[in-house]
Protein backbone atom coordinates (compact mmCIF):
# COMPACT_ATOMS: atom_id res chain seq x y z
CA UNK A 1 0.00 0.00 0.00
CA UNK A 2 1.24 3.50 -0.80
CA UNK A 3 2.15 5.83 2.07
CA UNK A 4 -0.65 8.25 1.17
CA UNK A 5 -3.25 5.64 2.10
CA UNK A 6 -4.25 4.66 -1.46
CA UNK A 7 -4.69 0.96 -2.26
CA UNK A 8 -1.82 -1.06 -3.67
CA UNK A 9 -1.27 -0.76 -7.47
CA UNK A 10 -2.44 -4.34 -8.06
CA UNK A 11 -5.96 -2.91 -8.58
CA UNK A 12 -5.38 -2.21 -12.26
CA UNK A 13 -8.21 -2.48 -14.79
CA UNK A 14 -6.93 -5.86 -15.99
CA UNK A 15 -6.61 -7.12 -12.41
CA UNK A 16 -10.15 -6.04 -11.54
CA UNK A 17 -11.62 -7.59 -14.69
CA UNK A 18 -9.84 -10.88 -13.99
CA UNK A 19 -10.98 -10.84 -10.36
CA UNK A 20 -14.64 -10.22 -11.25
CA UNK A 21 -14.63 -12.86 -13.97
CA UNK A 22 -13.12 -15.56 -11.76
CA UNK A 23 -15.30 -14.68 -8.77
CA UNK A 24 -18.51 -14.89 -10.81
CA UNK A 25 -17.49 -18.20 -12.37
CA UNK A 26 -16.75 -19.62 -8.92
CA UNK A 27 -20.00 -18.31 -7.42
CA UNK A 28 -22.07 -19.85 -10.20
CA UNK A 29 -20.86 -23.27 -9.01
CA UNK A 30 -20.68 -22.72 -5.25
CA UNK A 31 -23.58 -20.42 -4.31
CA UNK A 32 -25.37 -21.85 -1.29
CA UNK A 33 -29.12 -22.34 -1.29
CA UNK A 34 -30.09 -19.98 1.54
CA UNK A 35 -33.69 -19.02 2.40
CA UNK A 36 -33.07 -15.27 2.12
CA UNK A 37 -31.75 -15.67 -1.43
CA UNK A 38 -35.07 -16.84 -2.84
CA UNK A 39 -36.15 -13.21 -3.24
CA UNK A 40 -34.53 -9.79 -3.56
CA UNK A 41 -37.27 -8.20 -1.47
CA UNK A 42 -35.40 -5.47 0.48
CA UNK A 43 -37.25 -6.36 3.67
CA UNK A 44 -36.03 -9.97 3.51
CA UNK A 45 -32.50 -8.83 2.66
CA UNK A 46 -32.55 -6.46 5.62
CA UNK A 47 -33.78 -9.05 8.13
CA UNK A 48 -31.21 -11.60 6.95
CA UNK A 49 -28.32 -9.13 7.11
CA UNK A 50 -29.22 -8.07 10.65
CA UNK A 51 -29.58 -11.68 11.78
CA UNK A 52 -26.24 -12.61 10.22
CA UNK A 53 -24.34 -9.99 12.20
CA UNK A 54 -22.03 -11.95 14.53
CA UNK A 55 -24.08 -15.11 13.94
CA UNK A 56 -23.31 -18.22 11.87
CA UNK A 57 -25.26 -18.86 8.66
CA UNK A 58 -26.47 -22.29 9.77
CA UNK A 59 -27.84 -20.84 12.99
CA UNK A 60 -29.71 -18.10 11.14
CA UNK A 61 -31.51 -20.40 8.67
CA UNK A 62 -34.25 -21.58 11.02
CA UNK A 63 -34.61 -18.23 12.79
CA UNK A 64 -35.03 -16.42 9.48
CA UNK A 65 -37.73 -18.81 8.26
CA UNK A 66 -39.70 -18.54 11.52
CA UNK A 67 -39.36 -14.76 11.60
CA UNK A 68 -40.56 -14.33 8.02
CA UNK A 69 -43.48 -16.69 8.61
CA UNK A 70 -44.58 -14.55 11.57
CA UNK A 71 -43.85 -11.17 9.93
CA UNK A 72 -43.96 -11.58 6.12
CA UNK A 73 -43.86 -7.82 5.46
CA UNK A 74 -42.29 -4.79 7.08
CA UNK A 75 -45.76 -3.57 8.06
CA UNK A 76 -46.46 -6.90 9.79
CA UNK A 77 -43.28 -6.44 11.81
CA UNK A 78 -44.20 -2.84 12.63
CA UNK A 79 -47.62 -3.90 13.93
CA UNK A 80 -46.22 -6.66 16.15
CA UNK A 81 -45.75 -6.36 19.89
CA UNK A 82 -42.07 -6.06 20.87
CA UNK A 83 -42.44 -9.06 23.18
CA UNK A 84 -43.44 -11.23 20.24
CA UNK A 85 -40.45 -9.99 18.25
CA UNK A 86 -38.07 -10.71 21.12
CA UNK A 87 -39.53 -14.16 21.66
CA UNK A 88 -38.89 -15.12 18.03
CA UNK A 89 -35.36 -13.76 18.42
CA UNK A 90 -34.75 -15.76 21.60
CA UNK A 91 -31.44 -17.60 21.44
CA UNK A 92 -29.89 -15.47 18.67
CA UNK A 93 -28.41 -13.06 21.19
CA UNK A 94 -27.51 -9.39 20.71
CA UNK A 95 -31.17 -8.49 21.27
CA UNK A 96 -30.53 -4.85 20.41
CA UNK A 97 -30.67 -6.04 16.80
CA UNK A 98 -34.27 -7.21 17.22
CA UNK A 99 -35.33 -4.01 18.95
CA UNK A 100 -33.65 -1.99 16.18
CA UNK A 101 -35.47 -3.97 13.49
CA UNK A 102 -38.79 -3.40 15.21
CA UNK A 103 -38.20 0.32 15.73
CA UNK A 104 -37.06 0.83 12.12
CA UNK A 105 -40.06 -1.11 10.78
CA UNK A 106 -42.39 1.17 12.74
CA UNK A 107 -40.76 4.23 11.16
CA UNK A 108 -41.05 2.73 7.68
CA UNK A 109 -44.72 1.89 8.27
CA UNK A 110 -45.76 5.14 9.93
CA UNK A 111 -43.55 7.76 8.30
CA UNK A 112 -42.72 6.27 4.90
CA UNK A 113 -46.08 4.71 4.14
CA UNK A 114 -44.61 1.20 4.15
CA UNK A 115 -42.17 2.09 1.35
CA UNK A 116 -38.77 0.56 1.98
CA UNK A 117 -35.95 3.12 1.44
CA UNK A 118 -33.79 2.49 -1.62
CA UNK A 119 -30.70 4.62 -0.99
CA UNK A 120 -27.82 4.29 1.45
CA UNK A 121 -28.50 7.79 2.75
CA UNK A 122 -32.16 7.09 3.54
CA UNK A 123 -31.44 3.71 5.08
CA UNK A 124 -28.77 5.04 7.42
CA UNK A 125 -31.33 7.35 9.01
CA UNK A 126 -33.10 4.28 10.42
CA UNK A 127 -32.13 2.82 13.82
CA UNK A 128 -29.73 -0.10 13.69
CA UNK A 129 -28.67 0.40 10.06
CA UNK A 130 -25.03 1.32 9.54
CA UNK A 131 -22.91 1.77 6.45
CA UNK A 132 -22.45 -1.93 5.74
CA UNK A 133 -26.10 -2.94 6.22
CA UNK A 134 -27.31 -0.03 4.08
CA UNK A 135 -24.86 -0.97 1.33
CA UNK A 136 -25.90 -4.62 1.47
CA UNK A 137 -29.60 -3.77 1.13
CA UNK A 138 -29.08 -1.30 -1.73
CA UNK A 139 -26.71 -3.55 -3.68
CA UNK A 140 -28.41 -6.93 -3.10
CA UNK A 141 -32.06 -5.86 -3.23
CA UNK A 142 -31.89 -3.02 -5.76
CA UNK A 143 -28.76 -4.06 -7.71
CA UNK A 144 -27.31 -0.58 -7.30
CA UNK A 145 -23.64 0.27 -6.77
CA UNK A 146 -22.86 0.28 -3.05
CA UNK A 147 -19.69 -1.14 -1.48
CA UNK A 148 -19.91 -3.58 1.43
CA UNK A 149 -17.44 -4.26 4.19
CA UNK A 150 -18.17 -6.90 6.82
CA UNK A 151 -16.19 -9.65 8.53
CA UNK A 152 -15.79 -11.86 5.45
CA UNK A 153 -14.95 -9.12 2.97
CA UNK A 154 -12.62 -7.32 5.38
CA UNK A 155 -10.56 -10.51 5.61
CA UNK A 156 -10.74 -11.15 1.86
CA UNK A 157 -9.72 -7.62 0.83
CA UNK A 158 -6.94 -7.41 3.43
CA UNK A 159 -5.35 -10.55 1.99
CA UNK A 160 -5.91 -9.57 -1.63
CA UNK A 161 -3.88 -6.38 -1.22
CA UNK A 162 -1.61 -7.62 1.61
CA UNK A 163 -2.86 -4.76 3.77
CA UNK A 164 -0.08 -3.24 5.84
CA UNK A 165 -2.41 -1.18 8.02
CA UNK A 166 -4.33 -2.51 11.02
CA UNK A 167 -7.73 -3.44 9.52
CA UNK A 168 -9.48 -2.67 12.82
CA UNK A 169 -8.27 0.95 12.84
CA UNK A 170 -9.70 3.87 10.85
CA UNK A 171 -6.77 4.08 8.42
CA UNK A 172 -7.06 0.40 7.50
CA UNK A 173 -10.84 0.63 7.25
CA UNK A 174 -10.51 3.59 4.90
CA UNK A 175 -8.30 1.59 2.55
CA UNK A 176 -10.63 -1.43 2.62
CA UNK A 177 -13.71 0.67 1.88
CA UNK A 178 -11.84 2.13 -1.09
CA UNK A 179 -10.99 -1.38 -2.33
CA UNK A 180 -14.63 -2.43 -1.96
CA UNK A 181 -15.72 0.57 -4.01
CA UNK A 182 -13.10 0.09 -6.72
CA UNK A 183 -14.01 -3.55 -7.18
CA UNK A 184 -17.70 -2.88 -7.86
CA UNK A 185 -18.71 -3.88 -11.39
CA UNK A 186 -21.03 -1.83 -13.60
CA UNK A 187 -23.76 -4.50 -13.61
CA UNK A 188 -24.95 -7.53 -11.64
CA UNK A 189 -23.82 -5.89 -8.41
CA UNK A 190 -26.27 -7.91 -6.33
CA UNK A 191 -24.67 -11.18 -7.40
CA UNK A 192 -21.14 -9.77 -7.12
CA UNK A 193 -21.42 -8.56 -3.52
CA UNK A 194 -23.01 -11.82 -2.43
CA UNK A 195 -20.21 -13.70 -4.17
CA UNK A 196 -17.60 -11.67 -2.25
CA UNK A 197 -19.17 -12.64 1.08
CA UNK A 198 -19.54 -16.26 -0.03
CA UNK A 199 -15.87 -16.53 -0.98
CA UNK A 200 -14.83 -15.08 2.36
CA UNK A 201 -17.16 -17.39 4.24
CA UNK A 202 -16.36 -20.66 2.43
CA UNK A 203 -12.76 -20.31 1.22
CA UNK A 204 -10.96 -17.26 2.64
CA UNK A 205 -11.70 -18.31 6.20
CA UNK A 206 -10.16 -16.78 9.36
CA UNK A 207 -8.01 -19.81 10.09
CA UNK A 208 -6.54 -22.24 7.56
CA UNK A 209 -7.94 -20.57 4.41
CA UNK A 210 -8.20 -22.97 1.48
CA UNK A 211 -5.93 -21.02 -0.84
CA UNK A 212 -5.52 -24.05 -3.12
CA UNK A 213 -9.26 -23.93 -3.90
CA UNK A 214 -9.45 -20.14 -4.17
CA UNK A 215 -10.38 -18.91 -7.67
CA UNK A 216 -8.42 -15.69 -7.16
CA UNK A 217 -5.33 -17.08 -5.42
CA UNK A 218 -2.97 -15.95 -8.19
CA UNK A 219 -4.41 -12.43 -7.85
CA UNK A 220 -3.95 -12.41 -4.08
CA UNK A 221 -0.90 -10.44 -2.99
CA UNK A 222 -0.70 -12.10 0.44
CA UNK A 223 -0.84 -15.59 -1.07
CA UNK A 224 1.74 -14.77 -3.72
CA UNK A 225 4.09 -13.39 -1.06
CA UNK A 226 3.37 -16.29 1.30
CA UNK A 227 2.33 -13.94 4.11
CA UNK A 228 -1.36 -14.83 4.59
CA UNK A 229 -0.69 -15.87 8.20
CA UNK A 230 1.49 -12.84 8.91
CA UNK A 231 -1.08 -10.10 8.30
CA UNK A 232 -2.60 -8.26 11.24
CA UNK A 233 -5.83 -9.83 12.56
CA UNK A 234 -9.03 -8.41 11.09
CA UNK A 235 -10.91 -8.50 14.39
CA UNK A 236 -9.99 -6.97 17.72
CA UNK A 237 -9.02 -9.41 20.42
CA UNK A 238 -11.68 -9.42 23.11
CA UNK A 239 -10.53 -8.88 26.68
CA UNK A 240 -12.97 -10.81 28.84
CA UNK A 241 -14.17 -9.79 32.29
CA UNK A 242 -15.11 -12.56 34.72
CA UNK A 243 -18.33 -12.14 36.69
CA UNK A 244 -19.98 -14.18 39.42
CA UNK A 245 -23.77 -13.83 39.40
CA UNK A 246 -26.77 -15.39 41.08
CA UNK A 247 -30.27 -15.95 39.71
CA UNK A 248 -33.13 -16.93 41.99
CA UNK A 249 -36.28 -18.91 41.26
CA UNK A 250 -38.68 -17.57 43.89
CA UNK A 251 -41.78 -19.71 44.40
CA UNK A 252 -45.13 -18.68 45.85
CA UNK A 253 -48.32 -20.78 45.73
CA UNK A 254 -47.36 -22.61 42.56
CA UNK A 255 -46.06 -19.53 40.76
CA UNK A 256 -42.56 -18.13 40.20
CA UNK A 257 -41.28 -14.57 40.13
CA UNK A 258 -39.99 -12.97 36.92
CA UNK A 259 -39.10 -9.39 36.03
CA UNK A 260 -38.59 -7.54 32.76
CA UNK A 261 -35.06 -6.27 32.20
CA UNK A 262 -34.81 -2.50 32.02
CA UNK A 263 -33.42 -0.48 29.09
CA UNK A 264 -29.96 -0.24 30.67
CA UNK A 265 -29.75 -3.91 31.59
CA UNK A 266 -28.05 -6.70 29.70
CA UNK A 267 -31.20 -8.20 28.14
CA UNK A 268 -33.38 -5.11 27.83
CA UNK A 269 -37.00 -5.99 27.11
CA UNK A 270 -36.65 -9.69 27.94
CA UNK A 271 -38.05 -11.34 31.05
CA UNK A 272 -35.77 -13.05 33.51
CA UNK A 273 -35.56 -14.52 36.97
CA UNK A 274 -34.13 -11.98 39.43
CA UNK A 275 -30.36 -11.96 38.98
CA UNK A 276 -27.46 -9.83 40.17
CA UNK A 277 -23.71 -9.86 40.65
CA UNK A 278 -22.30 -11.54 43.75
CA UNK A 279 -19.33 -9.93 45.47
CA UNK A 280 -18.99 -11.78 48.78
CA UNK A 281 -16.87 -14.89 49.33
CA UNK A 282 -18.15 -18.07 50.94
CA UNK A 283 -21.64 -19.63 51.00
CA UNK A 284 -22.89 -18.00 54.22
CA UNK A 285 -21.92 -14.49 53.15
CA UNK A 286 -23.28 -15.10 49.65
CA UNK A 287 -26.60 -16.30 51.03
CA UNK A 288 -27.09 -13.09 53.01
CA UNK A 289 -26.02 -10.96 50.04
CA UNK A 290 -28.43 -12.78 47.70
CA UNK A 291 -31.38 -12.33 50.05
CA UNK A 292 -30.60 -8.63 50.55
CA UNK A 293 -30.11 -7.90 46.86
CA UNK A 294 -33.28 -9.77 45.97
CA UNK A 295 -35.21 -7.63 48.45
CA UNK A 296 -33.71 -4.43 47.00
CA UNK A 297 -34.55 -5.50 43.46
CA UNK A 298 -38.07 -6.86 43.96
CA UNK A 299 -39.27 -5.91 47.46
CA UNK A 300 -39.60 -9.62 48.30
CA UNK A 301 -38.07 -11.35 51.29
CA UNK A 302 -37.24 -15.02 50.78
CA UNK A 303 -35.85 -18.09 52.47
CA UNK A 304 -33.02 -19.15 50.18
CA UNK A 305 -33.10 -22.81 49.20
CA UNK A 306 -30.65 -25.16 47.51
CA UNK A 307 -28.40 -24.45 44.52
CA UNK A 308 -30.22 -25.78 41.46
CA UNK A 309 -27.43 -25.49 38.92
CA UNK A 310 -24.30 -23.54 38.05
CA UNK A 311 -24.13 -22.33 34.44
CA UNK A 312 -20.95 -21.11 32.77
CA UNK A 313 -21.72 -18.81 29.85
CA UNK A 314 -20.44 -15.87 27.85
CA UNK A 315 -22.15 -12.60 26.95
CA UNK A 316 -20.25 -10.14 24.74
CA UNK A 317 -17.09 -9.35 26.72
CA UNK A 318 -18.13 -11.17 29.91
CA UNK A 319 -17.45 -14.72 31.10
CA UNK A 320 -20.08 -15.44 33.71
CA UNK A 321 -20.44 -18.05 36.42
CA UNK A 322 -24.17 -18.09 37.19
CA UNK A 323 -25.37 -19.84 40.36
CA UNK A 324 -29.09 -20.63 40.09
CA UNK A 325 -30.92 -20.94 43.42
CA UNK A 326 -34.35 -21.97 44.55
CA UNK A 327 -36.15 -19.85 47.16
CA UNK A 328 -39.50 -19.62 48.93
CA UNK A 329 -41.40 -16.35 49.29
CA UNK A 330 -41.49 -15.28 52.93
CA UNK A 331 -42.75 -11.67 53.04
CA UNK A 332 -42.87 -8.37 51.20
CA UNK A 333 -44.87 -6.73 48.43
CA UNK A 334 -43.70 -7.00 44.84
CA UNK A 335 -42.29 -3.76 43.40
CA UNK A 336 -40.89 -2.55 40.10
CA UNK A 337 -37.32 -1.24 39.97
CA UNK A 338 -36.19 1.39 37.45
CA UNK A 339 -39.53 1.08 35.70
CA UNK A 340 -39.04 -2.64 35.07
CA UNK A 341 -42.22 -4.60 35.90
CA UNK A 342 -42.19 -7.83 37.88
CA UNK A 343 -44.91 -10.46 38.18
CA UNK A 344 -45.82 -13.95 39.36
CA UNK A 345 -46.39 -16.52 36.60
CA UNK A 346 -47.10 -20.21 36.44
CA UNK A 347 -44.37 -22.52 35.12
CA UNK A 348 -46.47 -23.06 31.97
CA UNK A 349 -46.65 -19.31 31.32
CA UNK A 350 -42.86 -19.11 31.12
CA UNK A 351 -43.13 -20.55 27.60
CA UNK A 352 -45.02 -17.43 26.51
CA UNK A 353 -42.32 -14.98 27.63
CA UNK A 354 -39.12 -14.02 25.79
CA UNK A 355 -36.22 -15.15 27.99
CA UNK A 356 -32.45 -15.08 27.74
CA UNK A 357 -30.69 -18.37 26.96
CA UNK A 358 -29.83 -18.95 30.60
CA UNK A 359 -33.30 -17.82 31.65
CA UNK A 360 -34.79 -20.43 29.33
CA UNK A 361 -32.53 -23.12 30.83
CA UNK A 362 -33.80 -22.19 34.27
CA UNK A 363 -37.40 -22.16 33.01
CA UNK A 364 -36.89 -25.71 31.73
CA UNK A 365 -35.74 -26.77 35.19
CA UNK A 366 -38.78 -25.11 36.75
CA UNK A 367 -41.22 -26.70 34.32
CA UNK A 368 -39.57 -30.10 34.74
CA UNK A 369 -39.93 -29.86 38.52
CA UNK A 370 -43.61 -28.89 38.21
CA UNK A 371 -44.60 -31.72 35.87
Amino acid sequence: MATDGTPTPILTSDWKQAFRRRLRRWYAKHERNLPWRTSRDPYRVWVSEVMLQQTQVETVRAYFSRFMAAFPTVCDLAAADEQQVLQLWEGLGYYRRARGLHAAAQIIASELGGRFPDTVQELRKLPGIGRYTAGAIVSIAYDRPAPILEANTIRLFARLIALGEDPTKSAGQKVLWQVAEELLPRKEISQFNQALMELGSLVCTPRAPDCAACPVATLCEADQQGIVDQLLPTTKKTVYTKLHEAAVVVSKRGKVLVRQCGPDERWAGLWDFPRFEIESEGPLFSEQEIENKLAQLTGIRVRLGPLLQTIQHGVTRYRITLDCYQAEHRAGRLKSTNGSPAKWVTPAQLAELPLSTTGRKMATLVRGASD
